[in-house]
């Protein structure tokens, strides 16, 4: 099969969610005072915590003084503004940890923020995780990546409930950007420095389109994972970012580096941050959402369509095309996930202005921003960290290997302005407990298998302050068919929609099963699901995706009027 692993996989994800009734009860100091294990609560007390947790307004800073002041209202009223923790408690197997592998801080050449300020605002809007990943290149190669440590460190200390990852945004040689992190350890500082100067490439000087630039992006994933052999870090994962943005990552590189180090090279952006850009003018910046603005250029992949430089639906075109270059990977047996996050620099309508009298390539950073007073910046293009992209990963506990192993496992699904707050999907034979998201259910051949789908609905509201409708749930199909012959192909001809769900509700649970019948040929299949806002017949004919996402108007695109989720697939395969 080519994706390596057959792990019984299950899955979690609880978002119940209510006010606080703490007026009424013990000791709320108690409850709300992290630094007591919840082993020393009594019952009553661990019941109103976990609401608080769910709800995620422990991570946002609740006290004592807070709750008891107001008698219980400041819960109430908050509760309906945070976006609820992801995996609070267990669903199916798994705590499904929320989180956003791409943010940049003050040092990046083109950011602003402290890593606290990133910190605190994902946490509040309940993420679980994240990874801080400023530019590669020469100042971050030669001082930024030591001196952004110790900030990354004391927010560990400071928000004890994320987990904040260090890695740095890779300029990959001959190819695009992507996100490298590591687990945090005593070497973190220095495998990713070694890293950024022995393979980085604006360091290097290896940007071109070249067969001795792409062999440098392979070495530079195989030193990553001889760090990990060595045990120099606990562990090391890469993610493309933003592939199809101006046409650079070609198949067959992104074939190249899953292939070269499939433990390492594990996915990239189903969806691009800056999800705010194309709001139009003069409310926003009127650009192309995620910044997908570019034109062909010297070393874009030429076979690409013109389409392939836009995104569908806030999605980027190798994901969102149904029967395109993610499910030409699918279709090989190969484990290529996807992901979604913020890629945050300057947050859409912020106060903030960048520190003054800065020398970023004499300190390798911006000085601290100077908050609020300014004029709201309409023309910034990102939003905070889990106020509007998610990527929800399969965890088995609160931890950083646990967090990147799910990722490496494809226990992973994304979603955009909280469309829905919850997914179980398991494939299996009728009566058994079968596989989760990322992992491969092995049946006899013939052998009757069904897709279980279960949701639960947005209930709250989102950032924007109104509850998402899930409109449809589409289950898409595609055939097995081993290794291209062609490592530029982009399409697979047997994949498509096979079964479509209406649902036009937005609170409660639904539920769903997909028969996919007697399995006579290996298969996959994967989730997506949409607010019903904006849809259109997919790039490879209604045949194939009658109701896709609409390709995105540059400069009028609304992100919050245009929702999606999207699963990773899970394989079928008979024996025999």
């Amino acid at each position: 099969m080519g994706h390596g692993h057959d792990h019984s996989h299950d899955h979690p994800h609880s978002h119940t969610h209510g006010t606080s009734d703490a007026h009424d009860h013990g000791d709320m100091a108690e409850v709300v005072d992290l630094s007591i294990p919840d082993a020393e609560l009594s019952p009553g007390q661990v019941s109103r915590r976990q609401v608080f947790r769910r709800a995620g307004l422990l991570g946002a800073g609740l006290t004592a003084a807070g709750v008891l002041g107001s008698q219980g209202t400041a819960a109430a009223a908050t509760a309906g503004k945070e976006r609820p923790r992801s995996g609070a408690e267990p669903l199916d197997g798994y705590r499904w940890l929320a989180g956003d592998h791409h943010i940049h801080t003050q040092y990046s050449s083109d950011g602003i923020y402290k890593v606290i300020d990133h910190v605190r605002h994902a946490n509040a809007n309940g993420l679980d995780w994240m990874v801080i990943t400023d530019h590669g290149g020469a100042t971050h190669a030669r001082i930024g990546v030591e001196k952004v440590n110790p900030d990354i460190v004391a927010a560990r200390q400071a928000v004890q409930d994320t987990l904040v990852f260090q890695g740095l945004e890779w300029n990959i040689p001959a190819a695009e950007h992507g996100t490298v992190f590591v687990a945090p350890g005593r070497r973190e500082v220095a495998t990713l420095k070694e890293f950024e100067n022995g393979f980085d490439g604006s360091v290097k000087g290896a940007s071109a389109n070249t067969p001795q630039n792409e062999a440098l992006a392979i070495a530079g994933l195989n030193f990553l994972a001889e760090s990990v052999r060595k045990r120099r870090v606990d562990d090391a994962l890469f993610l493309a970012n933003h592939p199809s943005r101006k046409g650079l990552d070609s198949p067959h590189e992104i074939r190249g580096w899953r292939d070269a180090q499939p433990g390492i090279a594990v996915g990239m952006e189903g969806a691009p941050g800056h999800q705010a850009a194309g709001i139009p003018k003069p409310h926003g910046p009127g650009g192309g959402r995620g910044f997908y603005d570019s034109n062909p250029g010297a070393d874009s992949f030429p076979a690409y369509p013109a389409e392939s430089y836009k995104t569908f639906g806030g999605f980027d075109w190798m994901t969102s095309t149904v029967g395109g270059l993610w499910d030409s990977l699918l279709a090989e047996g190969k484990s290529w996930w996807i992901s979604a996050n913020s890629d945050s620099h300057t947050v859409y309508a912020d106060t903030s202005a960048r520190g003054p009298g800065s020398d970023f390539d004499a300190n390798g950073k911006y000085n601290d921003p100077v908050y609020g007073g300014g004029a709201m910046n309409l023309a910034a293009g990102d939003f905070w960290p889990g106020f509007y992209s998610r990527t929800h990963v399969g965890s088995r506990d609160f931890s950083y290997t646990s967090v990147m192993e799910g990722i490496r496992n494809g226990r992973v699904w994304v979603d955009h302005g909280g469309l829905i707050s919850s997914l179980i999907v398991r494939a299996r034979q009728s009566g058994r407990r079968g596989v989760t998201l990322g992992d491969t259910l092995h049946v006899r051949k013939g052998a009757k298998v069904e897709v279980s789908i279960e949701i639960t609905l947005a209930n709250l509201p989102n950032w924007a302050q109104y509850v998402p409708t899930l409109a449809r749930v589409d289950v898409i199909q595609g055939d097995v068919t081993g290794p291209a012959s062609d490592k530029d192909v982009f399409t697979t001809p047997s994949t498509k929609v096979v079964k479509s769900y209406e649902v036009g509700r937005n609170t409660g649970t639904v539920k769903f099963v997909y028969q996919v019948g007697a399995v006579d040929r290996p298969v996959y299949v994967r989730l997506r699901g949409t607010d019903g806002n904006r849809t259109a017949p997919g790039l490879l004919g209604a045949a194939v995706d009658p109701n896709g996402p609409a390709i995105d108007v540059f400069g009028d695109a609304d992100p919050w009027k245009d929702l999606w989720f999207y699963s990773n697939p899970i394989w079928i395969v008979p024996r025999g």
